[in-house]
């Protein structure tokens, strides 16, 4: 089941998050992550549209959306290879028609998910906080014809 983030679920929030940037991101110190656990707890979860995927009540992934953007994806590490990004994409694009994300290029596994349901590489940019390359992609919902003459 795919829902809204409740405060309640700060703290798994914020555990899967550390875990799988620091898994996806291991070109990154893992120091960098622990210092912006404090930022993503005050300023950038609770100004964002946040989902998250619950099972047993049990929170296995979440997105966030923030001005028009992808601001976040993260499945558990455990958790992983089981569908939950898909379906959480899946949720995201229903409650916008466009979306935007940046993803580092180093990320390869995750530049071809997100080409896989549709993104395409719009520019290639440095990260203003690490320094790394990174890919901004972009998806739109393509218009359904109506059949009507």
């Amino acid at each position: 089941m795919i829902r809204d983030f409740r405060d309640d679920d700060m703290e798994r929030v914020l555990d899967i998050w550390l875990r799988a940037s620091q898994q996806a991101h291991a070109f990154i110190d893992a120091d960098f992550w622990r210092q912006r656990l404090q930022d993503m707890r005050d300023v950038y979860l609770p100004a964002a549209a946040s989902r998250v995927v619950e099972s047993d009540g049990c929170i296995s992934g979440f997105y966030s959306l923030h001005d028009g953007a992808l601001a976040a994806l993260f499945v558990a590490p455990e958790c992983q290879g089981r569908g939950l990004g898909s379906h959480l994409l899946s949720d995201a694009k229903i409650h916008l028609p466009m979306l935007e994300l940046a993803v580092y290029s180093a990320n390869a596994g995750a530049v071809a998910f997100y080409q896989r349901h549709g993104f395409e590489v719009l520019e290639e940019r440095e990260d203003e906080h690490t320094g790394h390359p990174e890919k901004r992609m972009g998806w739109m919902a393509r218009p359904v014809a109506c059949g009507c003459s």
